[in-house]
This record gives C-alpha cells, sequence and structure tokens, in this order.
C-alpha cells in the first residue's frame, strides 16, 4: 500500500508540476506579449513640418528621425519641410525605431518669359515651352488696347516662379439683339432686311408643305426671342 500510495503521490507532484509550468508559460507569453505592445506607439504625422518639428513631435514618443539625403521638387511642400514620412502616419512602431523622411526642394521654379502685348493663344504656348504653369487668369473689356492680349502679368518677366497669373482684355462687348419671328413672313425680303443691317442672313434649304406660299419661312435659326450679334449665322427655310 505504501508503494502505492508513494507512486501515486509522485505522479500527482508531476502532474501539478507541469499544469503549474504550463500556466507559468501561458502568463509569461500574455505578459510578454502585453509589454510589446505597450512599447508600441502611434506613428505622427509630420509631412508639412521641419525637421526640427519632427524631431521634437517623435521625440516625445521615443522615436527618432533620419532624414534621406535625396531631396525632390513637390509643389506642394516648401523648401526644407517634410514631404513623405515611412512609416506613415497613424501605423505602430516599436519605442526607440526609426522614421524616415524626406524634404522636400520646394516647387519646382523657372524663368517667367515676357507675355504682355501677347495674345492669349501665344502666351499659353510661350508658357508650356518655358515649363511655365498658369495661374489665375482675370478679364476685363476696353477699347484702350487689342482685343485678347495680355495687359498685365504677375510675377513679371525675369521673375523666378513655377507659375504666373494673366490679365486679359476681351475687347469692346459686342452689341447683341433679339432675333425676331419671322416664321410665315417672305424668306428672300426678310434676308434682305437682316443682311442690310449688317446680320449674316442665309436661305438654307427649301420643304414642301401644302397650303404654304413658296418661298415662306417655315424654320428659323436662331429661334424667335434668342439674342444675336452680328457675328452670328442666321438660317432660313422655305416652303416651296
Amino acid at each position: 500500500m505504501k508503494s502505492r500510495f508513494g507512486v501515486w503521490s509522485v505522479g500527482r507532484l508531476l502532474l501539478l508540476a507541469a499544469a503549474l509550468g504550463g500556466t507559468f508559460l501561458l502568463f509569461f507569453g500574455v505578459a510578454l506579449r502585453v509589454a510589446l505592445r505597450a512599447r508600441e506607439v502611434q506613428v505622427p504625422a509630420l509631412v508639412g513640418k521641419t525637421a526640427n518639428e519632427a524631431t521634437q513631435a517623435v521625440g516625445a514618443l521615443g522615436l527618432t528621425i533620419r532624414i534621406d539625403p535625396t531631396r525632390r521638387t513637390d509643389p506642394k511642400t516648401a523648401a526644407n519641410h517634410i514631404m513623405q514620412q515611412d512609416p506613415p502616419a497613424g501605423s505602430a512602431a516599436r519605442a526607440q525605431r526609426s522614421v524616415r523622411v524626406w524634404l522636400s526642394a520646394g516647387p519646382a521654379t523657372t524663368t517667367v518669359p515676357e507675355l504682355v502685348g501677347q495674345t492669349e493663344r501665344t502666351a499659353r504656348i510661350r508658357m508650356e515651352q518655358d515649363g511655365v504653369e498658369l495661374g489665375s487668369v482675370s478679364e476685363f473689356r476696353s477699347t484702350d488696347y487689342p482685343a485678347d492680349a495680355v495687359v498685365s502679368q504677375d510675377p513679371p518677366a525675369d521673375a523666378k516662379a513655377p507659375k504666373v497669373s494673366l490679365l486679359l482684355n476681351r475687347g469692346e462687348e459686342a452689341t447683341t439683339y433679339v432675333m425676331p419671328d419671322v416664321i410665315g413672313m417672305d424668306g428672300a425680303r426678310v434676308a434682305e432686311a437682316l443682311r442690310t443691317r449688317g446680320f449674316r442672313a442665309t436661305i438654307t434649304g427649301s420643304q414642301p408643305y401644302p397650303g404654304v406660299p413658296p418661298g415662306t419661312v417655315v424654320r428659323q435659326q436662331p429661334q424667335g426671342g434668342f439674342r444675336v450679334s452680328a457675328s452670328n449665322p442666321i438660317s432660313l427655310e422655305v416652303s416651296r
């Protein structure tokens, strides 16, 4: 009996030791995982900051900054400001890890050409050839300058800038008239009356309309009530 009791006691002790060992390993693994997670921090957004500002921001979290020596032009990021980072903002990183950043060389700049006095089309072609972007375009109407000509530019010629804004003269606004309704009138007489007043009126075709005298206007373009200028063509279709 003593022998059996001794064997049973040893077995129980071994099972107890194994259970305690398994429990220890389980809690150790959980504690290790919690400890590792506790050392992780969220990477802050650094794009747009200077190197000093970024260093202070990540230093408070136990991270460091590593500046890449390569610089590229960026139209949206000022020179000497961070344009890209790795890992990105919001991602998790362990303490003491370095965040790699790239500094911007600023927007690409070029010499602004002389555009004042040129037509809008010529100015746009010149800007495209010189690699200058078009900024804002303002317009006004005046008889003091040629129509569709560049009157002013900002910045002026020979300045270093990535884009330029233009002020254009659209010329004197053309006089417009209300197109009358000429349906049912004699087409030849209507066309002649319009031409004598400087309009571009033509009879473009004829269609058979039973019961309508030949030469009567049955369709017009523009329709009555629309505004037209002397440069707008007026089309009349008559019956036959």
